[in-house]
């Protein structure tokens, strides 16, 4: 399982468990984006993971990015306790009335780390890349 905490539509750092059965125990094995810097899944909540139905080696993560505005720099620096209201002049607009018309997705791939899936970020990719 890949999930994460919620903060309204501000982004969480996700985690990955695993269990044997669906009501557990559950063992909490970390954080699937080393490459996140600011801790936010690439500034996103994972809300999907699948096996594409053709490629016996690729698994796809999509994700919400409810706000497509708020960047991974500001989400670092928020989280170190920079006030909101230095940042960015509407930070207060984007993050307690945003407007999630705006709201994107994010597809990546997971890669294994021994039993560790893990998502990189890539600006681009192709699913021909994968067996």
């Amino acid at each position: 399982m890949i999930t994460s905490s919620t903060t309204g539509y501000v982004p969480n750092q996700s985690e990955v468990a695993v269990a044997d059965a669906y009501h557990g125990p559950w063992t909490v094995l970390g954080d699937p984006h080393p490459g996140s810097a600011s801790r936010s899944s690439f500034c996103s909540q994972i809300s999907s993971v699948f096996r594409h139905p053709e490629k016996k080696d690729l698994f796809i993560a999509m994700a919400d990015r409810w706000l497509p505005e708020l960047s991974d720099e500001i989400i670092d620096r928020v989280r170190q306790g920079e006030p909101l209201d230095s940042l960015v002049n509407d930070i207060n607009t984007l993050v307690f009335d945003p407007n999630t018309s705006l709201a994107d997705y994010v597809w990546l791939p997971l890669r294994f780390e021994g039993d560790m899936p893990t998502i990189d970020w890539r600006e681009e990719w192709r699913i021909e890349e994968f067996r």
